[in-house]
């Protein structure tokens, strides 16, 4: 079986008439008392609400050759182990709050995303598809000044919206990607099918509860859905504490791993000493149970130095571990689910932009990331990432497979904002396949990879 077959990433009710009703009803009430002079209202819009507009759009071309050492388009063999595809998004959003006289005010917003991948698209990222579907839909209410706790101190939220937990190692993306809908890379949304979030904030503590349904492909709808416990603790601005616990439900005869798991996450973001600001780390933990149908961790933790010199060189190395299926417990699942991943930063949490983006997951993999990142101004941010990936259970992939060694990668980014609303990334990589690779596949070449991408917004 191809080795993309084995590792690959998972694709990424309530009713909208009435949470659009809501909406409007909540932003139209009657105008807060206030001494400030009124907002001018746009034509058409209910007064008394600070309403607010944004635009979001992107563009990008991707091109790899020697894809996932096979042919990318299997259903047009030709030889060619190199192709190239474009995608675009766009996403308006209207937004609005209406603050209460106490203080208190009541938010809502309303957006809808519209991605295309087309000019021959590989099978591997959905092939040419377009569309154009709801993204934001919520409404909340949030305390003001009228808790003693403090400002804001209470925040409900309902609806179309987004959560995240910590860097997005396994809760990020709320909506799946590629396939029928297109924008495979892109990935502009972002928002959960159905989301009902209470926060409550307190001194350096965050307790959320929260239930979320995920916006999931059509033609690969699995009916995930969670509720969670999350605690997060600041120590001044160099430290965040975090622990969740989530319950997570799907269709028991597609998704029988994720029907009734239990995970526990752990993490920390710090940065310890005050006299050495520059030095970081980074350490989380997940534990997924659900019996003999998951049994599994993974784990990582990260170490990085900051100098404080010109192009301020940042310096990183990450360990990574995600427990692959032993194969001498043919009972028993131990592969590692990565659930909802999503990108935060370069390297996090799609390991590689060729690797962890096209044929390895979160899953039965080791890595080793070695990471510089430049500023050389304001407006280029820029980096090289080296890559080691490993395989935790070889046996798995097949019995011809010995080897715990994958692949090298080697990758280099820039994101340049052009202006404050227009930002261009670039991306020029390279992966090496290792033994393992070779043992499954037969392949040896190199694979090699670029991408351009535009983004704008306001």
């Amino acid at each position: 079986m191809p080795l993309h077959s084995k590792f690959a990433v998972s694709l990424r009710a309530a009713d909208r008439k009435a949470l659009a009703a809501a909406m409007l009803l909540a932003l139209a009430t009657t105008p807060a008392l206030s001494e400030e002079p009124a907002k001018v209202t746009p034509p058409g819009l209910p007064p008394g609400v600070d309403w607010t507009f944004n635009f979001d759009g992107s563009w990008g071309a991707f091109g790899f050759a020697n894809s996932l050492y096979r042919n990318p388009k299997p259903d047009q063999p030709s030889g060619n182990l190199s192709d190239n595809w474009f995608e675009g998004s766009i996403k308006p959003a209207l937004g609005g709050v209406y603050t209460f006289g106490n203080s208190s005010q009541l938010y809502g917003k309303l957006s809808a995303v519209g991605e295309r991948t087309y000019s021959g698209s590989p099978t591997l990222v959905g092939g040419d598809a377009s569309s154009f579907n709801a993204e934001d839909l919520y409404v909340g209410w949030r305390s003001g000044n009228t808790v003693a706790l403090g400002e804001n101190a209470l925040d409900f939220t309902f609806g179309r919206t987004q959560y995240k937990i910590g860097h997005g190692l396994i809760l990020w993306d709320g909506s799946a990607e590629g396939g029928s809908r297109g924008g495979y890379w892109t990935n502009a949304r972002k928002s959960w099918k159905v989301a009902a979030i209470g926060r409550l904030k307190a001194g350096g503590s965050t307790f959320e509860a929260f239930y979320l349904e995920k916006g999931e492909l059509p033609e690969s709808d699995k009916h995930n859905n969670l509720a969670g416990l999350n605690y997060e603790y600041r120590i001044g601005e160099d430290t965040t504490l975090g622990a969740t616990y989530i319950e997570w439900n799907a269709d028991k005869n597609l998704a029988p791993q994720r029907d009734g798991l239990d995970v526990l996450n752990v993490r920390a973001y710090t940065a310890p000493f005050p006299s050495l600001k520059g030095l970081s780390f980074e350490f989380e933990y997940v534990r997924e149970s659900n019996g003999n149908a998951l049994d599994s961790s993974a784990w990582n933790g990260l170490v990085a130095y900051k100098f404080n010199s010109p192009w301020q060189p940042k310096i990183s190395y990450r360990y990574a571990f995600f427990q692959g299926d032993d194969p001498t417990t043919p009972t028993r699942n131990e592969a590692f689910d990565g659930l909802s991943t999503g990108f935060s930063d370069w390297g996090a949490w799609w390991q590689g932009e060729i690797a962890g983006e096209y044929f390895l997951s979160n899953s039965n993999l080791i890595s080793h990331q070695l990471r510089l990142h430049l500023t050389p101004n304001e407006t280029i941010g820029t980096g090289l990432i080296f890559y080691d990936f490993r395989i935790d259970q070889p046996k798995s992939l097949g019995p011809q497979v010995t080897s715990e060694s994958a692949a090298y990668e080697f990758d280099w980014y820039m994101d340049w904002s052009v202006t404050k609303n227009f930002v261009l990334s670039f991306v020029a990589a390279t992966a090496q396949p290792n033994k393992a690779v070779e043992q499954l596949t037969g392949r040896t070449d190199a694979f090699y990879y670029g991408m351009v991408y535009a983004a704008y917004s306001f």
